[in-house]
């Protein structure tokens, strides 16, 4: 494995053919954004699945879009002492899935060493780790561990208007929250129960589903 390693892109990692006989394939697939965007608000989730709604395209959506194109051309530019290591090959837009967690998603960079593996998210933000991003990046920590059988130790948040790195380790109680909130984004939808908006209502000023919380509005 090359120490420093030219980056790939679009690979596809999914569990070993063990997996299945491990735990039953979840029945409502869920993706690992929805994890972050529950943590922010949990009506987010509700109206994409139990109620789907048109939603209206937001400036921090589309800026969004545009960011993900920089990605490899921000990593070229770092060195893989940055992120605390010796040693690694990178892997971009690494898309995994899990059926026992009914999960799946595409990490922005994947760094895969002898003995452990680092996922990388990438976020427009100028501020600190925050919980919901904590639970997406534990998320991929989950999917990763189960596909490619490396323990994932701790993971990073790239902020890209500062191009630094921020570790967030994976640590036993944030797996145990991560994996409940599974199952309970899961359950809403069965059960098509409408959550409280978040508490929070300064996030809800440029939310693309604003015109859906007539309790709100």
């Amino acid at each position: 494995m090359d120490a420093e390693g030219d980056g790939e892109r679009a690979q596809v990692v999914r569990p070993d053919s063990t997996a299945g006989e491990r735990g039953q394939t979840a029945s409502i697939g869920l993706r690992v954004n929805d994890l972050k965007q529950y943590a922010y608000c949990e009506r987010i989730v509700f109206y994409q699945y139990a109620m789907p709604v048109q939603r209206k395209s937001t400036f921090k959506m589309e800026h969004g879009k545009l960011s993900e194109e920089q990605i490899q051309r921000l990593e070229q530019r770092r060195r893989l002492r940055e992120y605390g290591l010796a040693e690694g090959a990178r892997h971009f837009q690494v898309w995994l899935e899990s059926p026992r967690l009914g999960l799946s998603g595409r990490l922005d960079l994947l760094i895969i060493t002898p003995r452990h593996a680092f996922p990388v998210d990438f976020k427009e933000t100028l501020g600190p780790v925050r919980e919901n991003h904590r639970i997406q990046l534990c998320a991929y920590a989950l999917l990763v561990e189960e596909a490619m059988q490396r323990s994932v130790p701790c993971g990073f948040i790239y902020r890209i208007p500062r191009e630094d790195v921020l570790k967030v380790d994976i640590i036993a109680e944030l797996r145990a929250h991560t994996e409940r909130l599974i199952e309970e984004i899961r359950r809403m939808i069965e059960t098509e129960r409408m959550p409280p908006p978040t508490s929070v209502r300064a996030r809800c000023m440029d939310c693309e589903y604003r015109n859906y919380c007539g309790d709100v509005f």
